[in-house]
């Protein structure tokens, strides 16, 4: 059976495409976005793009400075932990979900997400990998088949792949990478809740040392027994 084809509004594909731009590094954090400058850019009236900005200001990716207008979210120390305390909840619960389900298909789509990865082994810091890994951890969420969880991850989605730009350069080995998600794939092919949440656990902890340092408070996220 053919399924009716879901139309966007104009807010919302004028949203999606400043998403797409906000992720992509084409407004970096702390910019100033204008309404006359992206209404010419995009082609579009200012009404449905103050609708769209609204929306995206709604999900904390640009926020009003008074007298001054609309700046992309500027991802500093405390901004980072705070996308990462969020970041956890939402896959560790995805995690849980994608066990619960048991199916054979989610794991073999994990395991493909872990092969996208591999193609990168020799550059664990290019664009490639980053692209692979958050693509790895976009499919877990999607597994969970909860309308909610993806919800969340796609707003925290653009700021993550704002930190994972700034975090190219901080790994060493391509293997090591792609071990850590390999590891989480085998503890949820095996049913073990228990190892798969510590392995999350460990492995949000250690992309939020890579970003802000090795002080007290890195790697502080929730569960993470700091």
């Amino acid at each position: 059976m053919l399924t009716p084809l879901v139309q966007e509004s104009t807010p919302a594909i004028i949203a999606r495409k400043l998403h797409n731009a906000i992720a992509n590094g084409d407004f970096p954090p702390g910019s100033q976005l204008t309404e006359s400058g992206l209404a010419a850019d995009l082609g579009v009236s200012r009404g449905p793009l103050r609708e769209a900005m609204q929306r995206l200001t709604a999900e904390g990716l640009l926020v009003s400075h008074r007298n001054r207008g609309l700046f992309v979210v500027s991802m500093e120390r405390d901004d980072i932990r705070d996308m990462y305390v969020a970041r956890t909840a939402v896959e560790r619960a995805a995690v849980q979900q994608v066990i619960a389900h048991s199916e054979s298909e989610a794991v073999a789509a994990l395991d493909e997400a872990v092969e996208a990865m591999r193609v990168f082994g020799d550059e664990p810091n290019g664009a490639g990998m980053a692209e692979a890994d958050m693509g790895f951890h976009q499919t877990l969420v999607e597994l969970a088949e909860s309308r909610r969880l993806s919800r969340l991850h796609e707003t925290i989605l653009v700021e993550t792949r704002m930190c994972l730009r700034a975090m190219r350069g901080t790994y060493s080995s391509g293997k090591e990478r792609i071990d850590e998600h390999q590891a989480l794939v085998d503890a949820i092919a095996a049913g073990d809740s228990a190892k798969a949440d510590a392995l999350m656990i460990e492995h949000m902890a250690d992309g939020l040392r890579r970003l802000i340092g090795d002080g007290d408070d890195a790697g502080d996220v929730p569960g993470s027994g700091s």
